[in-house]
């Protein structure tokens, strides 16, 4: 093919897509939703509400790209390639706190955060755990001065385990602290290239079946380590409507989770690939609850002091200014259940 051919193709190409966009923005026609979320466990009330079609329901074309933590969530709204996010306390925060610092005065009348709070729909106190061989000599947290531990840096996890060494009194500069991606974790344990992990369900779980064990949970922190929807505050301001829409379909979401914990669990491990029994066991440390509630906002608090304190943020974000409250859903949601904490297997 000639170079005249291929620069008219081109131009062709060009001129379709063009046209392809005005009719894909032209007035009355809906505009997807782009929603990152995460195919974990804590994900669950997203995750139903994509399968099970809420969000059609709602009337919303919902575009949902899934990812493996919360921080590449959080960079898709970064990239502005998402309008909604889910993401965990600290990358929360974090979020919010860049989105602060960006801004040329916070004190205009006019400034408003890139980002805002929605909800939390997930929950666990004790969904954060860390793990070890089955034969480790490792027996408590004091032991860990000197290994080797894998964590997945700037996620909730990571902001948990560093409040959880300071509760301890261990220097985090003692540990050799490497950043991992948790589907890596259980295969580096199982090889011996790292003493221990620390990470969110289902990564210990699915460690316990392949012989690990837990040394320790995250819990006992005052922190209930929320997992939080966020959103571009342009989003908000230009398509309220749709955002309410989006959380009556997670509201739905949570009552099915409620009331079929069977058919949750067969779905969260047809979408994750994670065998129906450590689905299961993943999902018992977890409450699932879209709301903002008080102990959502003392957790968030005290993970942004903790961040602030040590240096990862560069100041104490206004968590308030980041707060959107749409109005409530028609019905009221049902109350959260107690998280539980079971044992692991030795």
């Amino acid at each position: 093919m000639t170079t005249r051919r291929i620069g008219l193709g081109l131009c062709i190409a060009a001129i379709a897509a063009a046209l392809a966009a005005v009719v894909l923005l032209r007035p009355g026609r809906p505009r997807a939703v782009r929603f990152a979320c995460q195919n974990r466990i804590g994900d669950a009330v997203c995750i139903v509400a994509v399968e099970k079609g809420f969000f059609r329901d709602e009337g919303l074309d919902v575009q949902a790209f899934r990812f493996s933590n919360g921080p590449a969530c959080a960079e898709a709204m970064y990239a502005g390639a998402a309008d909604v996010a889910t993401m965990g306390d600290a990358t929360a925060v974090i979020a919010v706190s860049r989105s602060q610092v960006e801004a040329p005065n916070p004190r205009y009348r006019d400034w408003r955060p890139r980002f805002r709070i929605i909800a939390a729909h997930g929950r666990g106190e004790h969904r954060h755990r860390l793990m070890v061989k089955a034969d480790s000599p490792l027996r408590t947290p004091a032991d860990l001065p000197g290994k080797t531990v894998a964590v997945k840096k700037g996620t909730s996890t990571y902001g948990g385990f560093l409040a959880f060494l300071a509760a301890a009194k261990l220097d985090a500069a003692r540990l050799r602290v490497i950043d991992m991606k948790p589907s890596e974790m259980p295969a580096a344990l199982a090889a011996g290239s790292v003493d221990a992990f620390v990470a969110s369900e289902p990564t210990p779980s699915l460690a316990e079946v392949r012989g690990a064990r837990q040394l320790a949970t995250l819990g006992g922190l005052g922190n209930s380590y929320p997992v939080l929807l966020l959103a571009r505050d342009d989003f908000l301001r230009t398509r309220p409507g749709e955002a309410r829409r989006l959380l009556r379909a997670l509201h739905r979401a949570e009552a099915f989770i409620r009331q079929d914990p069977a058919a949750t669990c067969a779905i969260l491990a047809n979408v994750t690939g994670l065998p129906p029994d450590v689905t299961r066991r993943a999902m018992q440390r977890h409450a699932y609850h879209v709301a903002l509630d008080a102990d959502v906002l003392s957790s968030l608090d005290a993970t942004a002091r903790f961040l602030a304190g040590q240096g990862i943020i560069p100041h104490m974000p206004d968590l308030s200014a980041a707060i959107f409250r749409p109005d409530p859903p028609a019905q009221p949601p049902l109350p959260p259940p107690a998280p539980r904490n079971p044992k692991s297997r030795k």
